[in-house]
């Protein structure tokens, strides 16, 4: 069952009031799991369970995904404006310097949380930032189809897809490598949470110039990359290897970029492994 929590920010405008939704289970020392764009925090579901047996796992839906309201008027969707937000999040929630787990625009803000020290272990899959320009507008291309679609067919079309392998390939194989193993529940979910996203548009032009050239020293740090990633190409995590060489750089095989569902078991040791 999700709650909410709400906490204050600046902003150019004046202190904002953010509000968060998230799930909490398990028991240990906290962490907290960040989707990627378009996403919700469902998408770590296919873990949750093994990381719960050891972690106090905090599952969020990001500002303007899932269940979480858009960021008020005069609060930015940038790099910069919302890994702090974040880092609020944490301190609402008493987390003390949590780990930090990211998929694609998570892994992204994990990595910039662990650059702030504001995390005590970061394992970021296929993170977002590592691109070239090109590539970029790639990824970006394939999101704005994607959502395009998803708010172009109505929800018993959704369902009706949903209900076969061959129709759950045609929702989420820009995701997954396996998306036949996607229970046919959270693939409607999931693409009706794309096309209801309210932050999609504001938090893509916000990543038009982002980067992340910055190392992450001294804290564990893994990057990991799905084998069979179709959106972020997995030469991106060479790149990432570089900017921080200190990461772990691990492969996931047979995985797409979303790869918790891909194969939740490996998944859930890498990020296990990090934070131990």
């Amino acid at each position: 069952m999700a709650a909410t929590v709400s906490f204050t920010v600046e902003s150019p405008r004046g202190p904002r009031t953010v509000s968060l939704a998230y799930e909490r289970t398990g028991a240990g020392e906290p962490l907290v799991l960040l989707h990627g764009i378009g996403h919700h925090r469902q998408a770590w579901d296919p873990v949750v369970p093994v990381l719960a047996v050891e972690r106090d796992v905090i599952a969020v839906d990001l500002p303007g995904f899932g269940a979480s309201p858009a960021l008020p008027d005069g609060v930015p969707y940038d790099l910069a404006t919302v890994a702090p937000l974040l880092g609020n999040f944490c301190d609402a929630l008493g987390l003390d310097r949590p780990h930090a787990a990211g998929n694609s625009l998570g892994g992204l803000l994990a990595l910039e949380l662990g650059r702030e020290r504001l995390v005590r272990s970061v394992t970021a899959l296929s993170p977002a930032g590592f691109w070239t320009e090109r590539e970029r507008r790639y990824a970006f291309g394939t999101l704005r189809a994607m959502r395009l679609a998803a708010g172009s067919m109505p929800l018993p079309l959704i369902e009706r897809l949903s209900h076969t392998p061959a129709g759950r390939t045609v929702l989420t194989s820009a995701i997954y490598a396996r998306p036949g193993r996607r229970p046919p529940e959270a693939a409607v979910l999931e693409t009706v949470a794309l096309r209801e996203a309210t932050g999609f548009h504001e938090t893509l032009a916000a990543g038009r110039e982002v980067l992340f050239t910055d190392d992450v020293p001294e804290l564990p740090v893994t990057i990991a990359w799905g084998s069979s990633d179709r959106l972020l190409l997995r030469r991106q995590g060479i790149r990432a290897k570089h900017t921080v060489p200190g990461a772990r750089l691990v492969r996931l095989p047979g995985c797409g970029h979303v790869p918790m569902n891909d194969d939740p078991a490996l998944v859930a040791r890498v990020i296990l492994d990090t934070s131990r």
